[in-house]
């Protein structure tokens, strides 16, 4: 970074939970305290409201009220959380903030950017979550039983309609943040603002091949998948996908399914073949990963996927759609497979019977995951800001 460092105010939608808004805010955090660049981070916390400074870097937790909605089983959104404002307030009067940044429409969310509309500063707003996509298919899946042509039509309004506000939302931003460049290149369609690219980065030290612990005599292809049990991330394919592959012949290989979520219960009565872990962390995460021959992530909503760029990092070829972030970070064919949700069992079976390609893509997938790195994630956001400050707008 070069010239002035700006000032931020930083107010994630997650921080504590196990998500990918979550681990990208940690590592922004951690960013921050290793530069000892000035950086006020707003979240949601638990106990009393405490405000805690570090050199330069300060964190701010405000908790939730016993009123807060459930979203899902670690996220919730407080109405009266705008409660907070007297302290916030306070806090960023003496911060003095050049800009403030927000994640999303949470109820962190609309507090930052009513501190922001109140002193008047630069407002920036990172996409990390297609809420539009997430609330169709939810919708879809709740009238299910009806014809098939109702629920599709019905989803594909709910759907447009969640963009348009969500749209509404992000115009209030001078300058805008997405993962993937599909993204960002429709953000700015619909707002009318510069977008630049925020992709995500990866401990390529805690995912590491030489997490593996899997016995050497053990030949069964292990499939992995890594994330929330929900509708959203399409994961009641992989019950179709262990059915295609037995009809194809297959009967070496099982599932470790790794997180938690709505779907968990119906996922355990529909996939025999396989074991849940519940979340894991840390080492525990990273030598699950390891373990893998193949990381199956068949979600059309991520943004990104941090989980299929730490799999990659773990020597783990991801076999992705072709929608949403997952298909920018996988290399068809070279780290991977991208392909439609149809095609997935013929991808994974020829990979199963190749293990000469599996060994090219294990290789091919580290090293891919090599190059991205937290800090150069986060290198270029300052300079998003620093377009922001100086009033020249561009794209990434």
């Amino acid at each position: 970074m070069n010239g002035q460092v700006p000032r931020v105010a930083f107010f994630p939608d997650s921080f504590h939970e196990v998500n990918g808004v979550a681990h990208t805010s940690r590592h922004f955090l951690q960013f921050a305290v290793e530069r000892q660049l000035p950086f006020l981070c707003v979240r949601a916390g638990s106990g009393i409201p405490a405000l805690k400074k570090q050199g330069p870097v300060w964190t701010l937790d405000l908790p939730r009220s016993a009123v807060s909605l459930p979203l899902e089983k670690d996220l919730t959104f407080d109405p009266v959380y705008l409660r907070h404002i007297p302290l916030a307030d306070r806090t960023l009067e003496q911060f003095a903030p050049d800009i403030i940044h927000i994640t999303g429409p949470s109820d962190v969310g609309l507090l930052g950017a009513s501190l922001a509309r109140r002193y008047k500063h630069p407002l920036a707003a990172s996409w990390h979550t297609n809420v539009h996509e997430y609330a169709g298919r939810r919708f879809a899946h709740l009238l299910r039983v009806f014809p098939q042509t109702t629920p599709v039509g019905a989803a594909r309004g709910i759907e447009d309609c969640a963009l348009t506000i969500a749209a509404s939302f992000y115009s209030a931003a001078q300058v805008l943040f997405a993962p993937n460049h599909q993204l960002c290149t429709q953000l700015a369609e619909v707002t009318g603002r510069p977008c630049f690219l925020m992709r995500r980065g990866v401990d390529c030290s805690l995912f590491s091949p030489d997490k593996r612990r899997r016995a050497t005599s053990d030949h069964e292809v292990l499939l992995g998948y890594v994330g929330r049990l929900s509708v959203e991330k399409n994961v009641r394919m992989l019950p179709r996908l262990q059915s295609h592959l037995e009809a194809l012949g297959h009967r070496n290989f099982r599932f470790v399914i790794i997180g938690q979520g709505t779907e968990e219960a119906w996922l355990r009565r529909n996939l025999p073949r396989a074991k849940f872990t519940g979340v894991l962390k840390g080492e525990a995460l990273a030598a699950a990963y390891a373990d893998m021959d193949l990381f199956v992530f068949p979600s059309h909503t991520d943004t990104f996927g941090n989980v299929v760029l730490e799999a990659l990092a773990s020597g783990v070829p991801a076999i992705v759609t072709p929608d949403g972030g997952p298909a920018s970070i996988v290399c068809d064919g070279e780290t991977g497979r991208v392909v439609p949700d149809g095609l997935f069992p013929s991808a994974i079976s020829a990979l199963i019977q190749n293990a000469p390609m599996r060994y090219e893509m294990r290789i091919a997938a580290r090293k891919a995951a090599g190059s991205m790195t937290w800090h150069s994630v986060f290198e270029s956001v300052y300079g998003g800001y620093n377009s922001a400050l100086s009033n020249t707008p561009a794209f990434l």
